[in-house]
């Protein structure tokens, strides 16, 4: 009796190691209690860039495991949720850029749409005065978020199961992480907001001040991400999760309703693409403006030998001034949301219409802004958003962009679900002529409207070599992005300058109205001095303007990723 146990015992044992091996979910290891994060690597199978260390560590070791670029753009997108609060999100949306092994391009939008319940004066009061607090803080300002059914759609083009690629999101979750010194300092400065704008008490809540070192334990937003690991999207837009967004709302009087949540899908769409001497830039189309805009830019000076004028030379600053200006005033006129209002994309990026564009340009002095095709002041969103930028060996590379909009959005966390909503609602124009938070004024195109996509400046983009990824960068920065991006692939292939130094020297930014120049310390004194005598206005010198990341493809078919040092961005690779 006992040999015919044993037998049967054995036959177990045979018939299990011939079962199909079960989906592993076990999160890489990496140790979120003591990590440190740096600024450059050089690799030779993989890297990515992103805000904060632990999403790019994250990032490295699913490439490590078997995935490829999108995979771990897919994870680390899902990592920041968890450790960068204030712009890493599920309440939010982003756009995401990418070009596959087998050379097609790829660009999916899932940004955030106005509920079906907005309508075009819903901040608007009986006293005919726009309330913009409801637009920017609070319930009513957010918007129906995007990012999940993101990364769902992009998972297509992955090779893990996704089980795998949010895992190592609900470890960071559920077990915790220490806090840098600069997340210590955000989330004390956001106490009273976190205390007003919550009807159940958030664990960003503390009694006594944050410091760096402290651990952040985020249990609800674990439970989250386990029912999205268990039913995929619908674990998000259906079922508890989409329960405790509407309650949230009834609550706190937004208008997200089940319909809302259910109905969202994101969005395939066609690159908007162009050739520069001999490169393609790939970046999003509408309701992004950011390909257009550096579609734009990068034609009105691609006559003019810039490269000849030196870089932070006076006749170099200036010339790209005064495009920024130009592409920024058609920005205010004419784009929206292309599903919603027509926007002239061709006509916009047309060469005659360029050149037509640059005739009253003098590098001698400033053009009068009334001189500058006249439009409606142009609106910017907040400079709290993220950007990542992943590549790998097999030659897939993907630029991502995402944000909630405000720092930490609506300053709202969705009660018992752990994360918080965007307040994107304010990057529409609430009515014409009032300011929104950043004091900028909208126009019609961008008018709110059920189910309609708000206007953005986020711009990832590609540069391709030989039809073969050569550039991979993006940054946060609001209306900055697109100047940023342009002045970073201007450094690169026209000054001839390291993915390193193309990120760190200094920049500058002007977006028409107001009409004055933002610049970053360190910049030349005496390029500013002239500039002024030159007729230009400054504003006051900023810190940083923006955080590129990015990634270079070297001539020996190695990989350079560069994080930006103007915060705690880190790269990875291997």
């Amino acid at each position: 009796m006992q040999k015919k146990i044993t037998s049967f015992l054995f036959l177990l044992l045979i018939l299990a190691a011939c079962k199909p091996a079960q989906k592993n979910t076990a999160a890489p290891a990496i140790n979120a209690y003591n990590y440190s994060g740096v600024k450059k690597v050089v690799a030779e199978n993989g890297a990515v860039v992103s805000a904060h260390p632990l999403a790019s560590k994250v990032g490295v070791e699913i490439l490590k495991m078997g995935g490829n670029a999108v995979d771990a753009a897919i994870a680390t997108q899902l990592a920041l949720a968890v450790v960068y609060p204030n712009a890493g999100n599920l309440g939010g949306g982003g756009f995401m850029v990418a070009r596959l092994s087998n050379g097609e391009t790829v660009a999916l939008d899932y940004r955030e749409k106005a509920p079906g319940q907005a309508h075009r004066d819903m901040y608007v009061e009986t006293d005919g005065k726009a309330n913009t607090d409801k637009s920017q803080l609070g319930h009513l300002s957010s918007g129906v978020p995007g990012t999940v059914s993101g990364l769902f759609a992009s998972h297509k083009y992955g090779k893990l199961a996704f089980e795998k690629l949010i895992q190592p999101a609900i470890e960071l979750a559920e077990k915790g992480f220490t806090i840098s010194a600069s997340e210590a300092r955000s989330l004390n400065y956001l106490q009273n907001d976190l205390k007003k704008y919550n009807t159940v008490t958030p664990v960003f809540v503390k009694n006594t001040p944050w410091k760096q070192g402290d651990t952040l334990l985020q249990t609800d937003l674990a439970n989250t991400l386990k029912r999205m690991q268990q039913k995929g999207a619908a674990g998000f837009y259906e079922g508890e999760t989409a329960r405790l967004i509407v309650e949230e709302m009834k609550r706190g009087n937004g208008i997200i309703s089940l319909e809302d949540l259910k109905n969202y899908q994101a969005k395939f769409r066609t690159p908007h693409s162009f050739l520069y001497k001999g490169y393609k830039i790939v970046s999003m189309p509408m309701p992004s403006s950011g390909g257009v805009l550096i579609h734009q830019m990068m034609k009105m000076i691609e006559e003019r030998n810039i490269a000849a004028m030196g870089f932070h030379s006076l006749q170099a600053v200036q010339l790209m001034t005064e495009v920024e200006r130009r592409a920024f005033a058609d920005r205010g006129e004419y784009m929206g949301d292309a599903d919603h209002y027509k926007v002239p994309v061709d006509m916009l990026t047309n060469e005659v219409y360029l050149q037509e564009r640059m005739k009253n340009y003098d590098p001698a002095k400033a053009t009068p802004s009334v001189m500058v095709q006249p439009g409606t002041v142009l609106r910017t969103e907040s400079e709290e958003t993220t950007h990542l930028s992943v590549i790998d060996k097999e030659g897939n590379a993907v630029a991502v962009t995402t944000t909630l909009n405000n720092s930490y959005g609506s300053r709202t966390v969705v009660g018992g679900a752990g994360f918080f909503m965007n307040d994107e609602m304010d990057d529409f124009s609430i009515k014409p002529g009032v300011p929104n938070m950043y004091g900028a004024i909208g126009g019609e195109a961008n008018a709110i409207k059920p189910g309609k996509r708000m206007l953005s400046s986020m711009t990832p983009t590609l540069v391709l070599k030989d039809d073969k990824p050569y550039i991979v960068v993006g940054t946060p920065g609001g209306t900055t992005i697109p100047t940023q991006i342009f002045q970073t692939l201007v450094n690169i292939l026209e000054f001839n300058m390291s993915a390193e130094d193309a990120v760190y020297k200094p920049k500058f930014h002007h977006q028409w109205l107001p009409d004055e120049i933002m610049i970053e310390k360190g910049f030349p004194v005496a390029v500013k001095e002239a500039l002024q005598k030159m007729g230009y206005s400054f504003s006051k010198e900023r810190s940083g303007i923006g955080r590129t990341e990015i990634i270079m493809v070297l001539p020996n078919g190695k990989f350079e990723a560069v994080a930006d040092n103007r915060g705690d961005d880190a790269a990875e690779g291997w």
